[in-house]
């Protein structure tokens, strides 16, 4: 009888660690690393491939309503469609709509090609070097490395002002794919790499994706997985607020996705750096996608499909946030438990390259499994024929950063003309930017004026050349002194996001005059408008009653 006392106790010590260990939240209290994790080598391999097939699934589903809602939620009445073939259509109709994939798997086949220990200054030049299309962050980034301004002043907001877009969160997931329950690990890569496109917000965006992915592998509880990730970015900054603000609701709506996302849309829907979104509509700020993310994985509650349709409904950027939850997903319930439904079309194109690259998913679903082996021999694991030991990591904060400190925008002014000779402006701040792009006279017509002019979604980098060579150079002036000499290629993938701007200088009155050094009669600087930044936060003068 003592003998089945002493097993039975034996047995409930050991159910008691085995608990301990499937999501580290329960160690916070002390402080304390949680143990390690044993998994198998089928299981790993099956959750890697999960993560990559339900971010692929996530992006497809989103591709019909990217962007045609914002700052208003999808009606659940408008059906989104899905069916046996659809992957296929899309992969077919519009391969760019897969950025989300293939940029995630331009840094696979860095680590592929150079090692895991590859340093910042090879992976940026590699990604500076790519010919696909990028945008925002992304491709300001580029220009800057291809101009010698490396990482971290790439990515950092003085230089790149879409640093607090998305870009590196929706192109983070193969940080935490590859860095399975080993959050601190992942927010090393993140580091690395993500400096590279972002900075502050921005880069939380893909610190808190690439820490949702890593301890989505032991993790099961969406609420809990939620929390621990946000335990990557320090307190006090706003992306950790707004995330926060996200779990508050929640906890105060825990049946209304709907109630929680007005809470978050009443308080966080404003941009203030993408020159696209500022004072309108339009919004890739990383945190409130982030927390259309995390609204998706909480009141999905582990339901695949409930998951992404809500992430999607939230509106935005109605692909990538999907991508992110069903990646997510993917990775906590593993490929084969993806429902079929979602699963099946996916696989037409498992075997196929994507756009401007070499790489497949069958490609990923192998690289990242191989580069997870590393990773944890490389954090003090071990391995043996049928399964891996995950060394123990508690969560730690990354640092602190916060772009766009005492620039507040204060104005937005419509300028609509295009100059082949200079243009001058005047303002009162301490900064500005300029929306707008170099364009090609025989690309204008009445019709990309309209659509301009109206702000529907249309791209000025849009009209830029794949081969063009012509690259237009001018000279700033502030106040009469010769400041900065701006080039702006004609080419698409050494475009300029912006013709100019100019951050934190002493608050006052401003003349600013642009030059134009070597104008052609084939282009035209078109400018739609001017944003002005202050130090002093914008209040309304409109008497008050009581």
């Amino acid at each position: 009888m003592k003998k089945m006392k002493k097993n039975t106790l034996l047995t409930a010590i050991v159910l008691i660690s085995i608990l301990m260990q499937y999501c580290s939240p329960v160690n916070e209290k002390h402080n304390e690393s949680p143990g390690t994790f044993v998994m198998s080598k089928s299981d790993l391999q099956n959750k890697i491939k999960g993560g990559w097939a339900g971010q692929t699934i996530g992006v497809v589903y989103g591709a019909p309503v990217e962007f045609k809602y914002q700052g208003s939620l999808i009606p659940e009445q408008q059906i989104i469609p899905w069916n046996e073939h659809y992957v296929k259509y899309w992969w077919d109709k519009k391969p760019g709509l897969f950025d989300d994939i293939y940029t995630d798997l331009n840094f696979v086949q860095v680590l592929e090609k150079y090692g895991l220990d590859v340093d910042r200054d090879t992976v940026a030049y590699h990604w500076a070097n790519t010919e696909y299309h990028l945008a925002h962050a992304n491709q300001a980034s580029r220009y800057n490395i291809l101009r010698g301004i490396m990482p971290p002043a790439s990515g950092h907001w003085l230089n790149n002002p879409h640093a607090d877009d998305i870009d590196f969160q929706i192109e983070s997931d193969f940080i935490g794919l590859m860095t399975p329950a080993m959050v601190n690990t992942a927010t090393k890569y993140a580091d690395r790499f993500g400096h590279i496109m972002n900075s502050g917000d921005g880069w939380y965006g893909g610190v808190f994706t690439s820490a949702l992915y890593s301890l989505a592998f032991r993790c099961n509880d969406t609420k809990e997985l939620v929390t621990e990730a946000l335990k990557t970015i320090p307190e006090g900054t706003q992306f950790h607020s707004c995330i926060s603000d996200v779990l508050s609701a929640y906890n105060k709506y825990p049946e209304d996705w709907k109630a929680c996302w007005f809470e978050v849309e009443k308080k966080w829907n404003n941009d203030v750096g993408c020159p696209k979104g500022v004072y309108l509509s339009f919004n890739i700020d990383a945190k409130i996608n982030s927390a259309y993310v995390a609204i998706g994985l909480l009141y999905g509650k582990g339901d695949f499909g409930h998951s992404v349709d809500i992430a999607t409904r939230c509106g935005q950027d109605a692909d990538c946030n999907p991508a992110t939850v069903g990646g997510v997903l993917g990775v906590m319930l593993g490929y084969d438990k993806i429902p079929a439904f979602w699963l099946d079309p996916l696989k037409e194109i498992e075997a196929l390259n994507f756009e401007n690259t070499s790489m497949s998913l069958a490609n990923a679903y192998e690289m990242s499994y191989k580069h997870a082996l590393q990773n944890i021999a490389a954090s003090g694991g071990s391995e043996d024929e049928i399964s891996v030991t995950i060394p123990g990591q508690q969560t730690e904060a990354v640092q602190f950063e916060q772009n766009f400190e005492r620039s507040h925008p204060i104005a937005r002014t419509k300028i609509d003309k295009s100059f082949t000779d200079s243009l001058t402006f005047n303002f009162t701040g301490n900064g500005y930017i300029l929306y707008g792009n170099m364009v090609k006279r025989t690309k204008i017509d009445r019709d990309y004026i309209d659509r301009i002019s109206k702000r529907l979604g249309s791209e000025v980098f849009g009209l830029a050349e794949l081969d063009d060579p012509y690259t237009a150079e001018l000279q700033l002036y502030i106040n009469g002194q010769a400041d900065e000499r701006i080039n702006l290629p004609m080419k698409n993938a050494a475009r300029r996001t912006e013709p100019s701007w100019k951050y934190q200088m002493p608050e006052g009155s401003y003349t600013v005059k642009l030059v134009w050094l070597n104008h052609h009669p084939d282009y035209e600087i078109r400018v739609n408008d001017l944003i002005v930044y202050s130090e002093i936060q914008p209040k309304s003068n409109l008497p008050h009653t009581h």
